[in-house]
């Protein structure tokens, strides 16, 4: 039987969907970027959700015209094909309808978007470093496997190993709707490669992935930028230390949350081209600002979400690895297993896509669905 709510729910969707698909038409409308990408990313995922109401219509359509035919025939054979029609469609019902209540919630307009990845040693000292350096590992091994593009921006290594601090920028599709699950506190219990006395530690590092700023996301007045040149340092042969290809840029910023002055230091020698480092360092920018600029928002839905699944405070707990077990378990949700090899090698799939879930039942329960 069809849920008659969730009709109703769907009811103007077609009218909407050809609104939008002659805005998107109108030449003044693609001269206003920001409203253009809104208004091109509201068709797509309508385009989505009007297929599957037309085929939840049908199916509706089907059960009703096969229940008709059940009542008004004498012939058996006819009946037993109308009973088979009712069967295997009523059993479609349930899971279409599903589909179109998780297609019904709003989609985090930053989810599509690409991210700049931070990740940074805690408590611990060198073991912190260390565990940052297997992280990020884990997490180049996982952006490999879905096919995204990895560009380290900046990175500071530890006297150990690992990365006291390393920036890395991933481009793809949904990025963020999928890793911004990663944000939090990582802890990891296990016995140091420093350790003498095979004691286990507790150490830490911080994860931080935040939606990549478009050009038009935020303003900023690059005549007030203020550059540095020069020359970096490290591997990379005669040019690197000959050229001054490292740039660093300073710019003051008005922030709206404090009302104060704030200002950004941003340093970039990913390259040996100039310009692209200049590029690479304004994205960082307005990626910073973007993410600052928002974070009220961001901290407005966390405060009404029980899970905190995807916007929870970046200072929390949201991981423990054990290694004398072997054992992973994500905090938000109680999720545990005992792969931690093949998890800390970026099998971590599995434990992103329970996030999803856990996510997406509150925003049912939200929505009211």
């Amino acid at each position: 039987m069809a849920n008659d709510t969730l009709l109703q729910r769907l009811d103007g969707l077609d009218t909407r969907f050809e609104e939008i698909g002659t805005l998107i038409t109108d030449p003044s409308v693609i001269a206003d970027q920001k409203h253009y990408v809104k208004l091109s990313k509201e068709y797509k995922s309508l385009e989505t959700l009007l297929n599957a109401t037309h085929k939840y219509k049908k199916l509706v359509r089907d059960i009703e015209e096969a229940k008709a035919l059940l009542d008004a025939e004498t012939d058996e054979d006819l009946r037993a094909m109308a009973r088979e029609e009712i069967a295997a469609n009523s059993e479609q019902l349930p899971k279409l309808e599903e589909e179109i209540k998780l297609l019904l919630i709003p989609e985090d307009p930053e989810d599509s978007k690409n991210v700049v990845l931070e990740i940074r040693g805690g408590t611990g000292g060198d073991e912190a470093a260390i565990f940052a350096g297997d992280l990020a590992r884990m997490y180049t091994r996982y952006c490999e496997s879905k096919g995204w593009k990895i560009e380290v921006s900046s990175a500071s290594e530890g006297s150990s190993g690992g990365y006291k601090e390393i920036v890395f920028s991933v481009t793809g599709t949904d990025v963020y709707g999928t890793l911004k699950y990663e944000s939090g506190v990582h802890r990891v219990q296990r016995v140091p490669v420093t350790e003498t006395q095979g004691r286990v530690h507790t150490s830490a590092a911080s994860v931080a992935v935040l939606p990549e700023a478009e050009p038009f996301d935020v303003e900023i007045n690059e005549g007030e930028i203020k550059w540095d040149y020069f020359r970096s340092s490290g591997a990379g042969g005669q040019n690197v230390n000959k050229v001054n290809s490292g740039v660093r840029l300073r710019y003051m910023w008005l922030n709206p949350v404090t009302g104060e002055q704030q200002e950004i230091l941003i340093e970039c020698t990913e390259t040996r081209d100039q310009p692209k480092n200049k590029e690479r360092a304004l994205a960082r920018l307005r990626t910073f600002i973007y993410d600052r600029e928002h974070q009220k928002y961001m901290d407005d839905i966390a405060s009404r979400r029980k899970t905190l699944v995807s916007t929870g405070d970046r200072s929390s707990k949201i991981r423990t690895y054990n290694y004398p077990q072997g054992r992973i378990t994500d905090h938000r949700i109680g999720y545990t297993i005992y792969n931690l090899p093949a998890f800390m090698d970026g099998d971590i799939q599995d434990c992103i896509d329970h996030l999803i879930v856990a996510e997406n039942a509150e925003k049912l329960r939200e929505a009211e669905l």
